[in-house]
Order: structure tokens, then C-alpha cells, then sequence
């Protein structure tokens, strides 16, 4: 740490780097100086220290912090509740790490100059409503979905290779009928309890495999019921959009956040979701290319709404006719669409969850 003494009347800047164990924080002046380092341990303890710190510098004029989403995730809700400003501060990369060096104090100081700079202006998702529990019940329902198709490939990967008699058995059989009939399997064994033939073990695993896709149907449909009542309760406007479902909304909540009001327009949530055209116009030729950034998970549930439109709703197929007729490509056209919808489901999720500042 530093030797130079507290000033309580000077203006510091603050720049945390998070870890799971370990969050290291440096303090600077106005005009980037160094001032003091010190690390904190994650514990609610430590997070009152923390705090106690770097108020004891003087006045925080913002806390910039890598990892607002993750490790975190608890220190900036305490320290947003406590009238902090915090900025959420990208990492580092390669090219400057190479330069500057890799170390807990160097990256603490960067986010302090980024937050002070103006630099790193992005505010932090709040991760203490509806949609944090919506984002968290949704991570176990995407884990629970990928081990399901898991465990119906292993099952029939086993079928594949499994005795002539029992391949026979279960050949022609729809998918439910199949994890049924598995999951009723009675398997041999000797007297002493052991497998007694290669029929009989692979009976096991099949029984084992039709037994976990069971499973994970009844924790899949557990947290469908519990996301469908909090993703109506909170968004309603947004779930009555033509071709918004439960899923599609949850997504696009989830990438808004609790405070949606962060995102000064509708452009700039286009530009999280990756459906705003970036500029890449040289000399005399002035187009447009496809954005591949943002979040893509957004940008395919932007997508989903856009196909159930061109499919059903006679307002969007009129919109790809018109287009059509002046030379614009299918993908031109549900690109635009992309982004007209993006503008729409903005709207909504402004209505629903800050509804004193919607459009």
C-alpha cells in the first residue's frame, strides 16, 4: 500500500478486480495517480471492510469494477445499495496486459482510471428482482435440456450396438414409447445380485438412462410452471407481443435486466442484442454489414419471433412482399425485421419494468 496519507476532503476514483476468493482494489486521484491497494476477502465481513476503506480516502467519485456479473456479483449490490456509484469495466486485453503487465494492483488501478475517465461508463445489471431469479431458474432449466438430449443419444447409441434379440425388441419404437418401455425393464441377475450376460447389463444401462431422461422431464417441467407464472408477472406487455412465448421473453428479460432503464434507447438495445447494422462505408461506398456481436442468445430469440411472424402474422408477410419487390434478399428482410422487433420488445420491457421512464 501506498505511504500517502488519507485526505477525507480529495476526490478518488475506485477500481475493483474481482475474484472468487479475493477482491483486490486500488485507489487513485483525479488525475490517475496511485494512491493505495488492498485486497478484501469475499465474506460479508470483508465487503464491510471494504467499504469502510475506501470511504476512509475521501469523497468516491465512481467505482469501476471487472466482474459485476459474476464474482461480483454480491459486492456491487451492496455497494450500489449504499448510494455508490458503479460502472461495470471490461478486462484487459492481450495487447495492453503485454504491454503493462499482468498483476491484481495493475488491474485494480486500470478500472479505477477507466471508471474515473469516462472510459467505462456501462451500468451494472441489478441482480436483485424478478428477472435475476428468471435468469437463475433458466440456467437450470438449459442444464436440465442438454442432459436430457444427452441421456436420449446415449440411449439410443446403446440400442444401437446391444444384442440382435433386445435391438429387435425395441426397433420402430417413437421416443416416449422407448424411454417407457426401457425405464420398465426387468433385468437378470445370479443369486448373488451380479449381471449374468451382456443382454442383461445393457437392459441395466438402458433402464439407467431411461430412467434419468424421466427425471429430468419432471425438473423440466417444474421449472417451465415456475417460470411461466414469474415471466407473466413480470412482463406482461412484453409475453401478449405476437410471437413472444415464455422462453423467447425470459431471454430477452434476462439480457435487459432488472433495470432496464440502463439502456438509453431502443438503439442501444438493438446493439446488445446484435441485430444494429455497424457502418463499413469507405470513400464513395456507403453500406452496412451484419453485426455479430452482442448477445447472441437475444439474437436468436429475436430471431424465433421474427420466423413465427413471417409464418403467421399477415402484417410481417405483407412488409416481405413490399421488400421483396425492391431486389432485398430474405436475409436483408428478416434482418430488418430483427431490428423493427428489437424496437418493439424494448418498448414493452420499458413499459413493464419502469414504467415511470417508458418511451
Amino acid at each position: 500500500m501506498s505511504s500517502q496519507h488519507q485526505d477525507q476532503d480529495q476526490e478518488v476514483g475506485v477500481g475493483i478486480d474481482t475474484h472468487a476468493d479475493v477482491h483486490m482494489v486500488g485507489v487513485i486521484d483525479r488525475v490517475g495517480r496511485e494512491i493505495a491497494h488492498q485486497g478484501f476477502p469475499t465474506t460479508e465481513a470483508g465487503y464491510q471492510q471494504l467499504e469502510t476503506w475506501i470511504a476512509s480516502w475521501g469523497s468516491v467519485l465512481r467505482i469501476g469494477m471487472e466482474g459485476t456479473g459474476t464474482y461480483g456479483a454480491e459486492l456491487c449490490r451492496q455497494l450500489t445499495a449504499h448510494g455508490f456509484d458503479v460502472v461495470e469495466v471490461d478486462r484487459a486485453d492481450r495487447k495492453t496486459r503485454r504491454f503493462q503487465g499482468k498483476s491484481d494492483p495493475i488491474d485494480a488501478y486500470a478500472a479505477a482510471r477507466a471508471a474515473i475517465s469516462g472510459r467505462a461508463s456501462a451500468i451494472p445489471k441489478a441482480r436483485d428482482g424478478n428477472v435475476e431469479m428468471i435468469r437463475v431458474l433458466r440456467v437450470a432449466r438449459n442444464s436440465a435440456i442438454k442432459a436430457r438430449v444427452a441421456a436420449i443419444v446415449q440411449l439410443k447409441a446403446t440400442i444401437v450396438s446391444a444384442p440382435a434379440g433386445l435391438r429387435g425388441d425395441l426397433a420402430g419404437i417413437d421416443k416416449a414409447a422407448l424411454v417407457d418401455r426401457c425405464a420398465r425393464f426387468r433385468v437378470a441377475r445370479t443369486g448373488e445380485g451380479h449381471l449374468d450376460s451382456t443382454t442383461s447389463a445393457t437392459k441395466a444401462a438402458l433402464k439407467t438412462l431411461a430412467r434419468r431422461v424421466r427425471s429430468l422431464d419432471d425438473e423440466i417441467s417444474g421449472l417451465d410452471s415456475d417460470l411461466g407464472y414469474l415471466v407473466e408477472a413480470t412482463a406482461p406487455t412484453l409475453v401478449s407481443l405476437f410471437g413472444v412465448g415464455t422462453d423467447v421473453a425470459g431471454q430477452l428479460l434476462v439480457t435487459a435486466g432488472d433495470n432496464p432503464e440502463r439502456l438509453k434507447s431502443s438503439a442501444a438495445f438493438a446493439h446488445l442484442c446484435g441485430v444494429a447494422p455497424v457502418p463499413a462505408s469507405s470513400g464513395r461506398t456507403t453500406r452496412h454489414r451484419l453485426n455479430r456481436g452482442g448477445d447472441r442468445h437475444a439474437n436468436a430469440a429475436l430471431y424465433r419471433i421474427t420466423l413465427c411472424r413471417l409464418r403467421h402474422d399477415d402484417t410481417t408477410r405483407a412488409y416481405r412482399a413490399r421488400r421483396a419487390t425492391e431486389q432485398k434478399s430474405t436475409q436483408d428482410i428478416i434482418r430488418c425485421l430483427k431490428r423493427y422487433i428489437a424496437r418493439e420488445v424494448f418498448t414493452a420491457i420499458q413499459t413493464d419494468l419502469n414504467p415511470k421512464t417508458s418511451p
